[in-house]
C-alpha cells in the first residue's frame, strides 16, 4: 500500500516536473507572451506530459526533481559557453600564420554510470569545436584533440571532460 502511493506520487511529481519543463522550452523557443500561444504552449505541453510522464522511468533516466532540473539548465548555460569559447579558440588556430595545433588521441575517465549520461559527455565534448569522441569503452572516452596539452588521462579528464561531468553527476546521480 505505501509502495502504491509512493509511485503515485513519483508519477505526478514526473508528470508536473516534465509538463514545467516542456513549458518552458515553449516559453524560450517562442519568446512571445501573448495569451493565444500560452494556451497553445501550455495544451501542448499538458498533452506531452500526459502521454510521456509515465514512461518516462524506462528509457532509464533519473527521477525528475527540482536539483536536476536546475543542474540540466545550468548544463546547457555552461555548453553553451564552452561551445562560443572553443569556437574562437579553433577560429585563432585557423587564422594564426603557423597554425599552432599538435593533434592528437587521448583516452579520458569518467565516474558517470549509465549509458545516457556517457552518450551526453562524449556528445558534449564532440559539440565543442577542437575536440571529437571517437569511442566510449567502459568509463573511458577516446577523443581526439586539436591541441592536446597532455597525454595523461588525469589531466585529460580535468581539461577535456570534467567541466561537463560535474554537471552530469548530479543530474544523473
Amino acid at each position: 500500500m505505501a509502495q502504491t502511493v509512493r509511485e503515485e506520487t513519483h508519477r505526478f511529481r514526473n508528470f508536473a516536473y516534465l509538463f514545467l519543463f516542456l513549458f518552458i522550452i515553449w516559453l524560450a523557443l517562442t519568446s512571445s507572451f501573448y495569451w493565444q500561444e500560452l494556451i497553445v504552449g501550455f495544451s501542448i505541453s499538458f498533452l506531452l506530459a500526459v502521454i510521456c510522464h509515465k514512461n518516462y522511468l524506462n528509457l532509464g533516466l533519473p527521477p525528475l526533481g527540482f536539483k536536476r532540473i536546475v543542474f540540466a539548465l545550468v548544463y546547457i548555460v555552461v555548453l553553451f559557453k564552452e561551445i562560443v569559447l572553443a569556437n574562437i579558440d579553433v577560429a585563432y588556430r585557423v587564422i594564426h600564420p603557423k597554425m599552432p595545433i599538435k593533434p592528437g588521441i587521448v583516452v579520458i575517465k569518467t565516474e558517470l554510470k549509465q549509458d545516457i549520461a556517457k552518450m551526453i559527455l562524449a556528445n558534449s565534448i564532440t559539440l565543442t569545436p577542437g575536440t571529437f569522441t571517437l569511442d566510449i569503452l567502459g568509463d573511458k572516452l577516446l577523443i581526439h584533440w586539436i591541441n592536446v596539452q597532455s597525454q595523461n588521462v588525469d589531466e585529460a579528464t580535468k581539461l577535456i571532460g570534467e567541466r561537463f561531468e560535474k554537471y552530469l553527476k548530479v543530474i544523473f546521480a
